[in-house]
């Protein structure tokens, strides 16, 4: 019932989700109107589509802000957070050919068609040609990722109008997801084995009954009869009890001041808490807040942090007098400087002019566009982005598809230089004088995890020049400048300290270099076939002894408390692995900064491979390494998961930390199963996006943080907490309680019903094997509900440590992660426990009884349940106050019941001493040496906990 209702409620979730509106283009068919768009709400479409901004059609009107970009109609800002797990906004491009149209139904005139590549799981490529063919000649246009939006991306400004390629089960989105698993915790597993094991010694004991009897007349009904008598050996209530514990565990954790927001949505694993081994969790929004700040400029010869950025503001107020008189040349002949620059490099260059040159450099270097908030519905909004003095910088924010570009641009806005405005053609920078420079784009060069840079190429409008700006990490940028003897010194200093570095380098190019490079540039942009390739070889023509300018670091601020958890997490023996579709530098930064890897810890960064040769030397080379953390990325595992998944596997978890940069959602889902599968333990996935909701459901437990990213990880995961740091908790303290009272739970019940099977099979020994029942109708009924139940199911309000000693010695956890507190050995003491207590109140009251066979089932069955009260009072390590009142209202039902049941009992036998001296010395004998046996052992042996507390 309880699974129904969480699957009921999965089912709304999802029903909301799904029910928004989008809109289609179609052309009426009336004569008056053919040729023009009308758009109509619809849920699924194909064809062409219309997509307003902000949010999806239906999704209410509560947006009452607009950001509005400085770009023309033919490009878009578009949210990606629920594909790759990046929160920043993304310019898309339109088709050009398309952007001359008078009309929005003129796009049904045109005759063109689009080839697209075959669905495949990429999520970071796209390779296609548009073609339209009613003009002369014919017009063909290049495809990129730039000209496409994703399914489940949002379209958070401007106005989309396009052409459906994918659908259904082709899009990246559905491609990327698997199918969710129902989860069955590892102690339901654990008990069903153990209840296995009860079904055969119930079978056997049935057996030797009836063989002892010597199979005299029809032995199969005497079999059948002792299967029903001895049937109190399979815990029928056990899965009642559980259940019950479990839902109250989740009102705890719920109830829990210290983690609040917390929320489970599924309600039958809270024990898995309690025994993870392996930590998958994602990076952006999870142990980040995806917040970057600029930390640090290095020239080569002078470093300036977060103390001396006024003395950049000084040179930068100071125009000059290099790029004066260059300027003063320029405007008098284009040629003459452009031969002058070649030469420049070997001139020492003054602090000042290096100063500008770099600032300059990082103003114009990005893919950052400014956006300009306005009130939706004021009057002249068209004109709003486009008149200079609304150009207010307390008004101004930057979009970009990175966090690390916005902060180098919001840092050079704060030394004098900002970036005022821009569009597909073109950028404007106001100086600190409040001079409004225009530079021309030619050419932008994306970033991209092959290349690991981008590039653009300007042209000043005011001197001619065109400058080709690049920057990146300093392993691909290292090979491109000219040479020097510091860079990768202090990117290796950057690095220790947790900034993400990149190298800013520029090259002047004349007019005849850059008409050559645009020429076949174009070309290789049309090819079908090896584009990439084609396009990479003429870039690289241009990357050839470029100036370094500077190097910047900047720091991605992490979530709270984060360090403090990862140690706490791996001081309770949890290996913690991070899974990123980000960039191997960022994740290896982050890695650092968090702690994930000490600052002692050697790193091996998995190289490259492409084919099985290469993945089988880098292997080789791995497993000389020890005690190292591994960084390796997506590609590389994909071909070492092909062909050596199980190496991998066994070197992997042997690390004390693996980090796997640029994974797509369904890879992070294999490495999940790929632990389950290899070593048979625990693993636990967090994240905060749409990208991490495969790798939630196929982990054994998946917690959902909400975030920045959206609440789609947080609702398909299986606990939802706010933030990264309440993980702690919910496994040290919530985790760790579950596991343990879900096992004394489980096997108290076992052993509720052991012990009353005993009895039957002693009665029914010393009454010559009859197959006649020791206990009959309510007694039987009332021994597993109202005289037992409350005591026993008490158990789920036991701990043994207080939550503060849980937290501050999360060693305790390792001791969960071996299943001791459940365990065949456990079972089996209990089971002996169960034969002892049954034996001897079952002989005892046989051999204490005097007259009547009645007295016999009085004295045994008081025995019995006042012999389960105790036991649970044994069984308690910390007493809550709900617990007394459980054990004391039992024992007042069955003392108030006796008087309605003389139809079992001889009421005037029960009020005798005689009854009362028999019944408390079966019980004292039944109950003491197990007390006595608990008190050794506590004083010998003692459980790690008890050293903490006493």
């Amino acid at each position: 019932m309880r699974e129904a209702i969480d699957e009921f409620r999965r089912f709304q979730r999802d029903k909301e989700v799904n029910s928004q509106l989008y809109s289609k283009l179609t052309v009426r068919e009336s004569k008056n109107s053919i040729g023009h768009g009308i758009s109509e709400d619809v849920r699924k479409s194909s064809g062409l589509f219309y997509c307003g901004p902000l949010a999806p059609r239906g999704s209410g009107g509560s947006q009452s802000w607009q950001k509005r970009p400085l770009h023309s109609a033919s490009s878009c800002f578009i949210r990606t957070d629920q594909l790759d797990g990046e929160t920043d906004w993304k310019l898309k491009v339109a088709v050009s050919c398309t952007q001359r149209l008078p009309a929005l139904g003129d796009l049904f005139s045109i005759s063109a068609y689009v080839y697209a590549q075959k669905p495949q799981l990429d999520i970071h490529s796209f390779e296609g040609t548009f073609t339209r063919e009613d003009s002369d000649p014919p017009i063909h246009e290049s495809l990129s990722i730039e000209n496409t939006l994703w399914a489940n991306t949002i379209v958070a400004s401007g106005t989309v109008i396009g052409v459906v390629i994918y659908t259904g089960k082709e899009t990246r989105s559905v491609m990327n997801t698997s199918n969710p698993k129902n989860k069955v915790g590892l102690l339901d597993l654990e008990l069903n084995q153990l209840t296995k094991a009860l079904f055969v010694a119930l079978v056997a004991l049935s057996v030797v009954m009836v063989t002892l009897q010597g199979f005299v007349g029809p032995w199969y009904r005497s079999l059948f009869r002792f299967l029903l008598l001895f049937s109190y050996i399979i815990p029928i209530s056990l899965r009642v009890n559980l259940d019950m514990g479990k839902a109250a565990y989740g009102w705890m954790i719920m109830k829990d001041e210290s983690i609040p927001g917390t929320v489970v949505r599924t309600s039958t694993i809270p024990e898995e808490l309690g025994r993870l081994v392996y930590l998958l969790t994602d990076k952006t929004g999870t142990l980040t807040q995806n917040e970057m700040v600029f930390k640090r400029l290095h020239l080569g010869t002078v470093s300036y942090g977060a103390d001396t950025m006024d003395e950049i503001q000084g040179h930068l107020r100071n125009p000059c007098p290099q790029m004066q008189s260059q300027a003063g040349g320029n405007n008098a002949s284009s040629t003459p400087p452009r031969k002058a620059q070649s030469s420049a490099p070997k001139v020492r260059k003054s602090v000042s002019s290096r100063v500008h040159e770099a600032v300059k450099a990082i103003a114009l270097c990005h893919n950052v566009s400014p956006v300009y908030e306005s009130r939706a519905g004021v009057g002249g909004e068209a004109e709003y982005a486009e008149a200079d003095q609304d150009f207010s910088d307390g008004n101004r924010t930057y979009q970009a598809a990175s966090p690390d570009e916005v902060a180098l641009v919001q840092w050079t806005e704060s030394v004098g230089l900002t970036l005022v405005s821009r569009d597909l053609g073109s950028m404007q920078l106001r100086t600190p004088s409040g001079q409004i420079q225009t530079y021309c784009i030619l050419q932008m060069f994306p970033f991209t995890s092959e290349s690991k840079r981008m590039g653009v190429i300007v042209r000043d409008e005011s001197t001619a020049e065109i400058t080709f700006y690049m920057k990146g990490a300093d392993v691909a940028m290292s090979s491109v400048v000219q040479y020097n003897d510091w860079l990768e010194e202090e990117c290796g200093n950057m690095a220790r300290e947790g900034l993400r570095t990149l190298v800013v380098a520029k090259r002047a190019l004349t007019e005849e270099q850059y008409q050559d490079f645009e020429s076949r540039y174009s070309q290789a942009k049309l090819s079908i076939h090896d584009r990439a390739l084609k396009v990479a070889a003429v870039v690289e023509s241009l990357e050839r002894q470029m100036e370094l300018l500077c190097l910047t670091g900047v720091e991605d601020r992490l979530q709270a408390d984060v360090r403090p958890t990862l140690e706490l997490l791996r001081n309770a023996g949890i290996k913690i692995w991070m899974l990123t579709g980000d960039k191997l530098e960022t994740a290896t930064c982050i890695a650092k900064s968090s702690h994930l890897v000490s600052r002692t810890q050697d790193i091996h960064i998995f190289r490259p491979v492409t084919n099985r040769g290469e993945a089988h030397l880098e292997l080789n080379a791995f497993r000389r390494k020890h005690d190292c953390a591994l960084v390796i990325s997506g590609d590389s595992l994909e071909v070492c998961l092909k062909y050596y998944e199980h190496e991998l596997a066994e070197l992997a978890c042997q690390c004390p930390a693996v980090v796997c940069c640029r994974c797509s959602p369904t890879q992070k889902a294999r490495i999940a199963k790929l632990l389950q599968h290899h070593t048979g333990k625990r693993t636990c996935a967090v994240g905060d996006g749409g990208n991490d909701v495969s790798m939630i459901q196929a982990a054994d437990c998946g917690i959902g943080i909400e975030g920045k990213e959206g609440r789609q990880a947080s609702l398909a995961a299986d606990f939802s907490v706010t933030q990264f740091r309440h993980i702690g908790r919910l496994l040290m303290v919530h985790g760790r309680s579950s596991y343990k009272r879900s096992a004394a739970l489980g096997q108290f019940v076992m052993h509720r019903g052991l012990i009353i099977s005993t009895m039957q099979a002693v009665f029914s020994s010393v009454f010559y094997f009859a197959s006649v029942p020791l206990y009959q109708g309510f007694l039987m009924v009332g021994y597993a509900t109202i005289y037992t139940m409350f005591p026993v199911f008490s158990l789920v309000l036991d701990q043994d440590v207080k939550p503060e000693t849980a937290m501050l010695y999360p060693e305790l956890y390792k001791d969960l992660t071996k299943g001791r507190s459940l365990s065949f050995k456990t079972f089996l003491v209990w089971v002996l426990i169960s034969i002892y207590q049954g034996g001897i109140l079952m002989y005892g009251a046989l051999l204490l009884f005097e007259s009547e066979f009645v007295h016999v089932l009085a004295i045994s069955f008081t025995a019995l349940i006042l012999t389960e009260l105790l036991m649970v009072a044994l069984t308690i390590r910390t007493w809550h106050w709900l617990m007394a009142v459980a054990e004391v209202l039992s024992l007042g039902c069955y003392v108030a019941s006796l008087a309605f049941l003389n139809e079992y009992f001889d009421v005037a036998f029960i009020t005798t001493v005689t009854f009362v001296w028999k019944v408390s010395a079966i019980t004292m004998v039944s109950c003491l040496p197990l007390y006595v046996l608990k008190y050794l052992k506590r004083k010998l042996s003692p459980p790690s906990y008890t050293k903490l507390t006493s």
